[in-house]
């Protein structure tokens, strides 16, 4: 009896092995397991640490070369591509030579807007609409630093292909600065005054290739010679401001000019929410911000306006002060009174905010001028011009980095008409980068009072204009 409880005892241990070996072994290949996931975790939190400091560790040697004052010592020829200076022609340890450009090939077609155009005072003018092919633009850059990082230059050249045979036709200019610190550079030359977002050195990263509602068109600044200075003032917070000679210089001599040198432009920008809003601050989020960004901000500008420095009404580029039926104020007998307007004094305010987010973003800016204190010749019906008006312009990406769409609608409100445009349009990237796009646009006018032949609007333009940019920015 003992024997058969022995080999029972024997047989049931004999069967519980296997079980318990098969458990053992779940067991065991659930803690591997296990393990494995979480040295993964490890490699990747490790690999993502290691990312951060060799970025730190860069940024901190690149601070160190700067307040040294001399590039490390690097003396081969680069010829390297890198987004945001464009090709690096040289980099040595007395200084860097960038070569960037911008230029586009456009069809404009006007053929749908009215033949003729009554402004408010009765006046009828023929619009000389066209319907051509025309390789638009090119802008060639060259710039870097000389002999201390903190010094740059800036030196480009800029031709208007539509402005053939205008004094401005052809530009060649620049700019030399020094930086102090993130708080202060300085710039002296050529500069756009910072008036609007479009003119705060946000170009080319629109959602329109080269060309502005009719409403900024109307209210904003241009070019100039003069002295700025921008910086940031704190994380997300930055500032421009300028002092130049005039609204618009191109195309206008030395000797036009007055003695003024008192114009005056200024702005404030804050980023709240990442302290960034993508390349130049543009509008548009090809980028795909998977964090909501926000931007908001103010410009103001005021200028002292003389009749003989206004550029031509066919300059690339221009900014004339206009009525808002589209009347140049430094017209012969712009009110029909026989005065005409010698000087003026010009004062705008432009506020504007703006979101994106993945692929979505929203622009919105508010104008409003004030022309005064005018010397005329003869008796004319005002002594102040007070106009404002608005832009709002919308986006999405429809595929990533391919396929953006958008839509654009701005008014003025103006004491002689209040004109507007609408616009719908596609930007497609065929290469799935920001540098080549090809764009479609329908642009639909009501009595637009600005218009020259670098832009598809024309001054009392009502109606359809379409075109296509092919536009290649690097």
């Amino acid at each position: 009896m003992k024997k058969l409880k022995v080999m029972s005892g024997f047989a049931i241990l004999s069967l519980s092995l296997p079980a318990a070996n098969v458990a053992n072994a779940d067991s065991q290949s659930t803690t591997v397991e296990r393990e494995l996931e979480q040295l993964k975790a490890d490699r990747d939190q490790l690999s993502e640490q290691n990312k951060r400091f060799e970025r730190r560790i860069e940024a901190l040697e690149q601070q160190a070369r700067q307040e040294a004052g001399v590039q490390q010592a690097d003396t081969e020829f680069r010829g390297q591509y890198e987004p945001g200076k464009g090709f690096v022609l040289a980099r040595t340890p007395v200084g860097e030579v960038d070569f960037s450009a911008f230029t586009y090939v456009r069809y404009l077609n006007q053929r749908a807007l009215n033949d003729t155009y009554t402004d408010r005072f009765g006046r009828s003018s023929t619009l000389d609409l066209r319907n051509d092919i025309q390789f638009q633009k090119l802008t060639l850059n060259f710039k870097g630093w000389l002999f201390d990082p903190k010094f740059r230059y800036l030196f480009y050249t800029w031709t208007s292909n539509t402005s053939q045979g205008d004094p401005a036709q052809v530009v060649v200019a620049g700019n030399l600065g020094y930086s102090f610190n993130e708080g202060l550079s300085l710039y002296a030359g050529i500069g756009a005054l910072p008036s609007t977002r479009s003119t705060n050195y946000t170009f080319p990263n629109w959602l329109k290739n080269d060309h502005r509602s009719i409403a900024d068109e109307f209210f904003r600044g241009s070019y100039t010679s003069g002295i700025w200075a921008s910086g940031e003032i704190m994380p997300g917070l930055n500032y421009r401001a300028m002092l130049g000679n005039n609204l618009s210089q191109l195309g206008v001599n030395a000797s036009q000019l007055d003695d003024g040198f008192n114009t005056f432009s200024g702005a404030i920008w804050w980023m709240p929410t990442t302290g960034e809003y993508g390349p130049g601050q543009g509008i548009g989020d090809y980028e795909f911000h998977q964090v909501f960004a926000t931007q908001i901000g103010i410009h103001f500008t005021r200028s002292r306006e003389d009749a003989q420095a206004q550029p031509g009404t066919e300059g690339f580029e221009n900014a004339q002060i206009r009525l808002s039926d589209g009347t140049l104020i430094f017209g012969n007998d712009p009110f029909q009174t026989g005065g005409m307007i010698r000087q003026a004094t010009y004062k705008m305010l432009a506020l504007n905010a703006g979101f994106k987010y993945r692929g979505w973003s929203l622009e919105g800016e508010y104008y409003h001028r004030w022309v005064d204190d005018f010397q005329t010749v003869g008796m004319i019906p005002v002594t102040e011009l007070d106009d404002q008006g608005y832009q709002v312009q919308g986006s999405a990406m429809v595929i990533p980095k391919a396929l953006q769409a958008y839509v654009e609608y701005s008014q003025i409100l103006g004491e002689y008409g209040d004109p507007y445009d609408f616009t719908l349009g596609v930007n497609w990237f065929p290469m799935k980068r920001k540098e080549l796009r090809f764009s479609l646009q329908a642009l639909y006018l009501k009595d637009s009072p600005v218009g020259y032949s670098s832009v598809p609007f024309a001054v009392g333009g009502n109606g359809w204009v379409f075109n296509t940019d092919l536009t290649v920015a690097f």
